[in-house]
């Protein structure tokens, strides 16, 4: 594995926390430890902050081509270290191998995306409708960031967040979650390699969450804050952003649907779900949480699905031909059998898994349910482990309906043959995103967001950069 330094990363230095406290960093396939790193407190994000700040200038004045060919040669340098990366994250989250091998390439392609977008900020000219005034527009980076991602896709949340914002033009203070920090101390190395120059990007890795991000978010030096994690947690930013104006883009929680109708292709729908459920154990944002199957073909579905789940092997993650890796932590796997003992208190039947097999590491089976009431607290709640819950529905009114009772909308997933259906159903569908007859939505080239409580903004795409950038208009008369 990449030899990391356990260190803050600010203002190109590797430094020690101010008051040398350090954390560990667990392997959850075996609870061992396999690292130490720096543990931030207020005092290393105001140095964070600082560096930031007084970056910001110069870099902000860089230009368009260079920032875009530092990102293209980072993108070259995660390339050419995919399998070191890749057990980077293995190690620090569980994921198997080849997920992570997949995480690292949607990662790099966020860096190689937004490379190209830096050369494309554009502005305007025009004569005002008065005829006395030219108009000229120009966009400009909003200033100083901080970027909070999740522990779930560690490098990946990394790059997507940190491309536009060096594509823009804008500095940055990073804190990654606690439980996967070396993933984005070997980004900053990559960065750093590739040329970005110092004060840029400074990381900074925390158990003390509250103690780094509250006295930045208030200090008004910090213009824009964007958070990838649950929704509980970005309503408490956005208060703490409130005071100084801070513009935010918010990724949260999501609640996403999976709608099989009878004129399904049933083999493409089991294959979607595998995608839309089991991609990095159930642990995303973008999961299948809740599956509605029509009563005509929901028997013919469960058990397909229960076959092709049933048949995953459960194991650590570097292991040969495992297919399912660990829960992140002891708490994760509580919660996933705290919903399923619920479910099946309240009639569900499982057809597959269920139940914490013994020994090391936080491992919970796929698990499939079926007859599950709609009142069982898995419906209401992001499951975030590998559990289908399936319920049948009748008619096409009343599965939106059902679909769209939630406060959240990231994503929603749709399997029909119908043409119509399916563009009727999907504008019908209060959700940011939705996949047709697919399981998988993510893409670097696409805007990923939600509406309701899943979130502000986009990530990714042409308006992904939009984030970090501001308008200024000039007005000049015309003489």
């Amino acid at each position: 594995m990449i030899d990391l330094p356990g260190k803050l990363f600010i203002d190109g230095t590797w430094l020690d926390a101010v008051d040398g406290t350090t954390m560990p960093v667990d392997d959850p396939a075996t609870g061992e430890v396999v690292a130490h790193v720096a543990d931030a407190g207020a005092k290393d994000a105001l140095l964070a902050e600082d560096a930031a700040v007084r970056a910001q200038e110069s870099w902000g004045r860089t230009a368009p081509r260079e920032r875009g060919e530092i990102l293209r040669r980072a993108h070259e340098l995660i390339v050419s270290r995919a399998d070191d990366l890749a057990l980077v994250i293995t190690t620090e989250m569980g994921k198997p191998l080849a997920e992570a091998k997949a995480e690292v390439a949607y990662a790099a392609e966020f860096f190689r995306w937004f490379s190209e977008e830096a050369v494309r900020i554009g502005g305007g000219y025009g004569v005002l409708p008065d005829g006395r005034n030219r108009m000229l527009l120009s966009r400009r980076p909003v200033g100083p960031c901080l970027l909070i991602t999740p522990w779930n896709f560690p490098l990946a949340m990394g790059t997507r967040k940190i491309g536009p914002a060096v594509a823009a033009g804008c500095t940055m203070v990073l804190k990654p979650a606690p439980q996967t920090p070396l993933s984005s101390l070997a980004l900053a190395g990559i960065l750093r390699e590739a040329g970005l120059p110092d004060g840029v990007l400074n990381v900074v890795t925390t158990s003390r969450a509250a103690a780094v991000v509250e006295p930045l978010l208030r200090g008004g030096r910090i213009r824009k804050l964007s958070f990838t994690g649950s929704t509980a947690v970005g309503k408490l930013l956005l208060a703490q952003c409130a005071d100084q104006v801070v513009r935010t883009s918010m990724e949260l929680g999501g609640n996403a649907p999976f709608v099989v109708f009878e004129d399904a292709d049933l083999d493409e729908a089991v294959e979607g779900a595998l995608a839309a459920k089991m991609r990095n154990m159930g642990e995303a944002c973008t999961a299948a949480n809740r599956f509605f199957v029509h009563r005509e073909v929901a028997d013919a579905f469960a058990t397909r699905l229960a076959g092709r789940m049933g048949a995953l092997a459960v194991g650590p993650g570097t292991r040969t031909g495992a297919d399912v890796g660990p829960l992140i932590d002891e708490a994760g796997r509580r919660k996933v059998d705290s919903l399923v003992a619920d479910a099946v208190r309240r009639g569900a039947r499982v057809l597959t898994g269920g139940v914490s097999p013994e020994g090391p590491g936080w491992f919970y089976p796929p698990t499939v349910l079926s007859g599950v009431s709609p009142e069982s607290d898995l419906m209401a709640t992001e499951i975030f482990g590998p559990v289908a819950a399936i319920l049948t529905f009748d008619d096409e009114d009343e599965v939106v309906r059902r679909a769209n009772d939630t406060p959240w909308g990231l994503v929603a997933y749709v399997f029909t043959r119908s043409l119509d259906r399916a563009l009727r159903v999907s504008e019908r569908l209060e959700t940011g995103m939705v996949g047709l007859n697919t399981g998988l939505v993510s893409n670097p080239a696409a805007p990923f967001g939600g509406v309701k409580q899943s979130g502000l903004g986009r990530e990714g795409g042409r308006i992904g950069i939009d984030e970090f950038l501001e308008h200024q208009y000039v007005a000049v008369p015309v003489r």
